[in-house]
């Protein structure tokens, strides 16, 4: 990722978004950019859903269990109120946020804030999912990344639901969903 350089000195802000199926590494690379922020002593704060507590009730941890510290929020909006004078803000989850949660990220990157979201870009249907594509169509860079099929070993860009449960939202791992590419997700 190139960025540019500076020279006026005013702090300037950007929106990285982190997309792809689950089981993709998301969650991992969002950790892994936070980690480094703090490497290069920048202030970092971590948000993630309150109703994600999978895992942790606080940590954001990927499913290869690396772990960052985080605080799980109801409303998008309280990022702002939380985020007050950081240089990086990572969001975890992001799916699961309120319709605000654009606007949020579009206030802090005005504000001179590095802002890196996580979260799946479809759901299990194959749909987009939740605010994502919002703010895919705002984000400065965009990663997309891939697990590897369960049933055929190519790229995956599916989250396959396992179980017969038919609401958009629900939270699971490895029992509930299993990372497909679009034709094995397909076939009956």
């Amino acid at each position: 990722m190139f960025i540019e350089p500076n020279i006026s000195g005013e702090r300037r802000g950007w929106i990285e978004v982190i997309c792809g199926s689950m089981f993709s590494g998301k969650t991992e690379e969002l950790i892994r950019r936070l980690k480094r922020a703090r490497i290069a002593n920048l202030k970092v704060e971590i948000f993630k859903p309150a109703i994600d507590v999978r895992y942790d009730e606080n940590n954001v941890v990927s499913h290869d269990s690396n772990v960052i510290l985080s605080t799980p929020i109801d409303n998008s909006q309280t990022i702002l109120l939380m985020a007050e004078g950081v240089d990086v803000v990572g969001i975890d989850e992001a799916q699961f946020f309120d319709d605000q949660i654009m606007h949020v990220c579009e206030v802090l990157a005005l504000k001179g804030v590095r802002v890196i979201v996580a979260g799946l870009d479809m759901d299990y249907l194959g749909r987009p999912f939740g605010q994502m594509p919002n703010l895919l169509s705002i984000a400065d860079y965009i990663t997309k990344l891939h697990a590897i099929c369960m049933r055929c070993g190519n790229i995956a860009n599916v989250s396959y639901r396992k179980t017969s449960d038919e609401g958009q939202v629900l939270l699971g791992e490895k029992d509930t969903y299993e990372p497909r590419c679009r034709k094995c997700a397909n076939e009956k």
